[in-house]
């Protein structure tokens, strides 16, 4: 029998993140992976991968738009062979930093599929006999995989889903998203990128469901407006295949339509890998799929804990290693009966981004979450289109967003559609940490012409 003070089950971004943090306050720790690779789902096949891919589209797109800037230049297409082969080298790489660092004895490092058979003990299913470990605390952070589509006919006709595409070497001429979320937008984005024909199905009635409506809309102008076809609002009804390609059929209210594409992706979310570890049995409480954690990020049993897409509210690396860490340093006050109170995950600055092109980020609150939970509010917004930095680079759709509280003028939240959002979206980060106002944003000095800039006129606006 294994004893340890901190087991922790998958060795991703917040495992990882935990297990170093509990190893230097001296508790013996151990690490359980039951992946086929070493590495986390951000670095094998989430963030990383897919954001050298659209590092190729984003190459392409300005290889097809250079004329525009008076440039000469022919696209001869995508060379799959050379693209993944820089893709696989840099996932390498990561992945083997990684592995490193679960490999560097500052821990133990299991390779097994873990299960409760008690709220204390597990057992480790490797490639040899089966281990059993005991704990004092535990953190369940084993990702989230992609669920079997329910669609008649698909799997016959044969499609991608989002690993498989990330992989794939060929470029087909026409594709079929399907889904509206992070992964299909982003997928959509590259395909049209490299110059393939692109058609997005969403069951929802807007892409990006959870955000503004203002937001989405933009974003949905922005996409169609380089040739993406969006459907929103719509119903999967089957797949074929046939000579011209692979036919999705589907509803759009009381219309039935059809849509052929060479290529399907099928990119409708993930669900928390839970699976097989036996939680029920041990009476871990779910909220739907999801492990219903406290702000502490303790499960029903308070000695073990949960991290990043297993639990949410969002499925994003560096919210998964933040509540990662504060299950560590909760399991270490626990552990040591300590009377300091247990910290808690502040969500205040909840941060989310789309890569898509144009790419799309948020923090805080949005307008439907201020109206929900009743905050007074002002908005103010400001077009990319008329923006000079922006537009001297060809970038005239999208907009920034800023909202404040109606009465002190603090910071809220914002919004971002249109270039390097993902990068822009820090500056009100940063704001918001120090509980800045809108007149305090105001004052900051920009350097012109820049993209950061943007933010001033709807600070100056709302200050």
């Amino acid at each position: 029998m294994l004893e340890f003070d901190f087991a922790v089950i998958g060795g991703g971004s917040a495992g990882y993140a935990a297990a170093a943090l509990a190893s230097k306050q001296g508790f013996k720790v151990v690490v359980i992976e039951g992946g086929e690779q070493v590495g986390g789902l951000c670095i094998l096949r989430g963030c990383m991968p897919s954001k050298t891919l659209l590092a190729t589209s984003s190459c392409a797109r300005s290889v097809r738009s250079a004329s525009a800037f008076g440039v000469n230049a022919t696209f001869d297409g995508i060379d799959g062979t050379a693209m993944q082969a820089r893709k696989r080298l840099l996932i390498e790489d990561f992945a083997g930093y990684r592995k490193g660092q679960l490999e560097s004895g500052k821990f133990a490092f299991l390779r097994g599929r873990a299960r409760f058979v008690d709220p204390f003990t597990l057992i480790v299913a490797g490639e040899g006999a089966e281990q059993t470990l005991r704990a004092q605390t535990f953190l369940i952070s084993t990702g989230s995989v992609i669920p079997p589509p329910q669609i008649s006919g698909l799997s016959e006709a044969g499609y991608l889903d989002s690993d498989a595409m990330l992989a794939s070497e060929r470029i087909p001429s026409s594709v079929t998203v399907l889904g509206g979320g992070a992964i299909a937008l982003e997928t959509a984005s590259f395909y049209a990128g490299v110059g393939a024909k692109v058609t997005l199905l969403q069951r929802s009635e807007r892409i990006l469901k959870d955000l503004d409506p203002d937001v989405t809309d933009a974003l949905t102008a922005a996409m169609k407006a380089q040739g993406i076809r969006i459907e929103t609002g719509v119903a999967l009804q089957s797949c074929r295949r046939e000579s011209g390609g692979k036919t999705i059929k589907f509803n759009q209210g009381a219309e039935s339509h059809e849509v052929t594409a060479e290529e399907i992706v099928c990119a409708l979310g993930r669900v928390p890998a839970t699976h097989g570890l036996g939680l029920s049995a041990i009476g871990i409480q779910l909220d739907g799929v999801r492990i219903a954690t406290s702000l502490t990020q303790q499960t029903s049993l308070p000695h073990i804990f949960a991290a990043g897409d297993v639990c949410g509210p969002l499925e994003v690396v560096h919210l998964a290693i933040q509540q990662g860490e504060t299950a560590a340093r909760n399991a270490v006050r626990l552990m040591r009966a300590s009377r300091e109170a247990f910290e808690q995950m502040d969500y205040r600055l909840k941060l989310f981004a789309v890569f898509s092109s144009p790419a799309v980020a948020v923090v805080g609150l949005t307008e439907v979450e201020a109206v929900r939970a009743g905050t007074p509010f002002s908005v103010a917004t400001y077009p990319f289109g008329d923006h000079g930095k922006s537009m001297v680079e060809g970038h005239v759709h999208g907009f920034v967003k800023l909202l404040v509280h109606a009465e002190t003028k603090q910071i809220l939240g914002a919004a971002v559609v249109g270039p390097q959002a993902a990068e822009i979206i820090h500056e009100v980060v940063v704001a918001m940490h120090f509980n800045a106002t809108a007149g305090d944003l105001s004052k900051v000095p920009h350097y012109h012409p820049t993209l950061s800039e943007i933010w001033t006129y709807p600070a100056e606006d709302l200050a």
